[in-house]
């Protein structure tokens, strides 16, 4: 992101005019200098104003009246960016646009509307004036001529949904710290030493590089893997502490606002620094400007510098521009549009290739018709007939099909789980085999049922309702065509048939590597089927590892599951999953009391998934989910790590979250803590900030 011009009115010591940063064919100048004096200055704050964020700038220690030239009008700011492709620039925008802010009499910063802009070229699209609170969201910093740091008192966690105010504070008050320099230093040194982590490695090794090249400070412990920071940093001269604060604050940032990114000094962004020559000595400024320029080689910078000082800077640093990115014009598409007569089959939301969508095709293309698979809320114009397949009943899902009702009106026939489980397809559809043509994803695996039903009438279960007993309804010759040898299988209970010994015996004299996607049920092992099963070659969707699929629902049958279990003499290097229902009839206690059960077993880990009522059924039980050791409970819950698939644990920690929030008024912190451990460490503050509705109290009160 670049930033192109500015245009203001009623600021104290500007007035109202315009800058332009964009001020030849050559493109963008990576060095702007700007006066001084305190035009220079405020101009940086406008600057900071305008794209620092709306909601940021009520936690600024400055009244913003002081930038405004008459105290009872508005300061109007209106602006032009380049974003970069693909990264930076919004769907379906343009890669430069402009937006403003109107900083109101009594100090509040506001977005404008589209109607309000009075400078912007009409040809320039407009986005509202960002809040401030994403991450990476119009990443610039700045740096004003007074510098302090924290010493110990940094805040490394994103406890603060504002803390992107830090990147450009110091601008607006002399108070405001920068990063802690040593806890800055020791945190990247842990990440790119001790745990070989690429971003982190590629900043420290260009820091330790150039620092000592350009203000020749010893870094050669630096990359070792024992360095005392408080050491090296108390080691420097007072002038070389001071170049070296916005360095770091802005390596830090960088690194923390970009944490997918495995080189992010090299990304595109702006800094603003007020007078930076005050940061160093008058002989070492050319040197620090330099080491700015090849730290950030990307970086565009806007700095105000006194005469004396721009004198002795390099012109050859003074004459390099950037390209304003571009973006290729997409063609126009037209709507698309199938020949007259043809079929189209809609795969609304399956996670799985659709059986019924196969089955459809199978019929439709035995008469010679045409047929076309899309995916979600497709609008063709031009087809006979369109079948769609629905098989989750939950928002998203019931929103696209209404859009698709309202585009096809009479020729669309939906059906599938998510609709209606009294709808079937027609008997002689149902006989076909599946068409796997139509998903070619599939390769050499085979899909389908050898038996539907259930003779289990679980009360959150669609399969009594849909399907009934347990029956066979196919043979493994019958679903194993054409050579395949890998078999996706969506039995609701295949244990539960009383052929069920006859059919493992089958695939494993057959040698069939075979995916149980709706999980075996336990409760019917003896040790004649766990003995068969083991001779299978049980496998994930993928088949790529071996992998065994139970679920446990809740808390009655932990003793049946740990009579059970040693059948199959699994270890620790095996593969099985157990799906866990939460959020229909279990608490808290029960549910750390089946996952502590879980983590006993050898090579069993969870899958969790939260209960979803199914049309007319149960809504989730009313069972009080905390009681007076909810804290306690919480603690040893977090406590139990499974060698694998934490990431869907987190899914859960989230929910439960959001209920003691809503049932005690505050957070739980070392549940918080839990949750950004690993992943997004950089979205908690936001996480917070999105709580505090449930809370009696602010976010930074629950912490």
């Amino acid at each position: 992101m670049y930033f192109l011009h500015i245009y203001f009115e009623n600021s104290r010591w500007n007035g109202t005019g315009a800058v332009s940063f964009n001020r030849n064919t050559k493109g963008i100048a990576k060095w702007t200098l700007l006066s001084s004096e305190p035009s220079g200055e405020e101009l940086l704050r406008l600057i900071a104003t305008a794209c620092g964020g709306t909601r940021l700038f009520s936690r600024l220690p400055f009244v913003f009246q002081r930038l405004c030239r008459k105290p009872d009008s508005p300061l109007q700011v209106e602006f032009i960016l380049a974003l970069h492709p693909p990264d930076e620039v919004l769907p379906r925008g343009a890669p430069v646009w402009g937006s403003g802010i109107q900083v109101e009499g009594e100090g509040a910063v506001r977005g404008l509307n589209r109607k309000e802009y009075r400078f912007l070229p009409p040809s320039i699209p407009t986005h509202r004036a960002k809040t401030g609170l994403g991450q990476s969201s119009l990443f610039f910093l700045g740096y004003g001529s007074k510098l302090k740091y924290h010493n110990g008192t940094d805040d490394f966690d994103f406890t603060d949904p504002l803390f992107r105010i830090t990147r450009f504070h110091s601008l607006f008050s002399d108070r405001a710290p920068l990063s802690d320099p040593v806890q800055s230093l020791a945190r990247i040194h842990y990440r790119a030493v001790r745990h070989g982590r690429l971003a982190p490695t590629h900043v420290l090794e260009r820091l330790s590089h150039l620092l000592q090249r350009q203000l020749g400070i010893d870094t050669r412990s630096w990359m070792e893997k024992e360095c005392d920071f408080r050491q090296q940093w108390l080691a420097l001269a007072p002038w070389q502490q001071r170049a070296v604060l916005p360095v770091l604050d802005a390596a830090r940032h960088l690194l923390g606002g970009y944490q997918k990114q495995a080189r992010p000094l090299d990304l595109p962004g702006f800094i603003l620094l007020d007078r930076p020559d005050r940061f160093c000595t008058a002989e070492a400024f050319p040197r620090w400007v330099e080491l700015m320029d090849l730290l950030f080689p990307q970086m565009q910078f806007l700095m105000t510098v006194p005469d004396g000082a721009r004198r002795r800077l390099p012109r050859r640093l003074l004459t390099q521009f950037y390209q304003i990115p571009t973006m290729r014009e997409r063609p126009k598409k037209k709507p698309p549009r199938l020949p007259r007569g043809t079929i189209l089959l809609l795969d609304v939301d399956s996670r799985l290739p659709n059986l019924a969508l196969m089955k459809l095709s199978r019929y439709f293309k035995e008469q010679g018709r045409r047929v076309v698979l899309a995916r979600r809320e497709t609008f063709v114009a031009g087809v006979e007939a369109v079948y769609a397949s629905a098989v989750f009943f939950r928002p998203l899902t019931q929103n696209f099909v209404e859009k698709l009702r309202r585009y096809y009106g009479g020729s669309l026939i939906v059906g599938g789980s998510g609709v209606d489980l009294r709808i079937r397809l027609p008997k002689e559809v149902e006989q076909m085999p599946a068409d796997y043509s139509l998903y070619p994803e599939l390769r050499d695996r085979a899909i389908g049922f050898i038996t539907r039903g259930c003779p289990f009438q679980c009360p959150y279960c669609i399969v009594p309702l849909k399907e009934g007993g347990n029956r066979q309804v196919a043979t493994l010759d019958e679903l194993m065509t054409d050579g395949r040898r890998k078999l996706i299988l969506l039995d609701d209970n295949i244990l539960a048939h009383p052929n069920a010994g006859d059919f493992f015996a089958e695939m494993a004299a057959r040698k069939v590597k075979v995916n149980f996607t709706q999980t075996l049920d336990l409760r019917l092992i003896d040790q004649e089927k766990a003995g068969l099963l083991k001779r299978i070659h049980c496998s994930n969707l993928k088949f790529t590892r071996r992998a065994y699929h139970f679920s446990l629902n809740d808390n009655r049958n932990l003793d049946e599951v740990r009579r059970k279990y040693p059948m199959f003499g699994f270890g620790s290097r095996d593969n099985v999953e157990f799906v866990c229902m939460y959020g229909f009839n279990t608490s808290l206690a029960d549910d750390v009391e089946r996952f502590r059960f879980l983590r006993s077993l050898p090579g069993a880990y969870v899958f969790v998934q939260e209960y979803q009522p199914i049309p007319g059924g149960p809504p989730p039980s009313r069972l009080d989910f905390f009681d007076e050791r909810a804290d306690e409970l919480i603690d040893q819950l977090v406590r139990i790590m499974f060698p694998q698939n934490m990431k869907s644990m987190e899914k859960y920690y989230r929910w439960v979250s959001r209920q003691y929030a809503r049932t005690f008024g505050r957070l739980h912190m070392g549940l918080v803590d839990t949750i950004f451990r690993y992943n997004r460490r950089q979205d908690r503050g936001l996480y917070l900030a999105s709580m505090a509705h449930l809370c009696r109290c602010k976010p930074t009160g629950c912490v």
